[in-house]
């Protein structure tokens, strides 16, 4: 049975990411793809399209629901795409609740291109180097404008994210998604 036929039964003849039936092709999953169904996944032209030029986020609201497929591949072409646009924010929701097996994410983070070195680094007050993940501390209370409370000095904030501005990161803060500037946190 050749790739094409495997995938459009695995997929029932749509496509993994979206869900549409018009024009479905192969897509590889980068980098180092066998061609085999397993590295493979079954995509329609649109999806193709933002894949290969993005010009449009909310596409991908769509992968709200095939993210929880159980084909790695599909998981691994869901968590790159909400990734490569965690910046939007609902995206950053939906990639808090995914959860990949260990050999997935690796899979996942492979195809990712590492741009990081053109980056500013994000430092704490006490000039250490902040990482997306980290766990940091407030050291003073701040007022957050528009959610009408104050986050309290000795806040734990988990599982930060890091801006395209160096001098903010973003993290959840009494369950609200908010911007904190760095020299306001201490690496716990």
């Amino acid at each position: 049975m050749s790739t094409e036929q495997t995938l459009q039964d695995r997929s029932e003849s749509k496509c993994e990411l979206c869900a549409s039936t018009d024009n479905l092709s192969v897509y590889e999953i980068p980098p180092n793809s066998d061609e085999s169904a397993d590295q493979a996944i079954l995509i329609c032209d649109v999806c193709r399209e933002q894949i290969q030029t993005p010009s449009n986020p909310n596409h991908w609201h769509c992968l709200n629901d095939s993210m929880w497929t159980p084909v790695p591949a599909v998981q691994v072409m869901a968590w790159r795409l909400l990734d490569s646009i965690k910046s939007e924010g609902w995206p950053q929701d939906l990639l808090e609740t995914l959860y990949l097996e260990d050999d997935v994410k690796e899979w996942a983070e492979a195809g990712l291109t590492s741009d990081s070195d053109d980056e500013e680094q994000t430092f704490d007050s006490n000039g250490a180097v902040l990482n997306a993940g980290d766990t940091v501390t407030l050291i003073k209370d701040l007022v957050v404008k528009g959610a009408n409370f104050t986050a309290k000095r000795g806040t734990v904030v988990k599982n930060i994210s890091l801006s395209s501005n160096p001098k903010h990161v973003e993290g959840r803060v009494n369950g609200t998604r908010i911007v904190l500037v760095s020299a306001f946190l201490k690496k716990a």
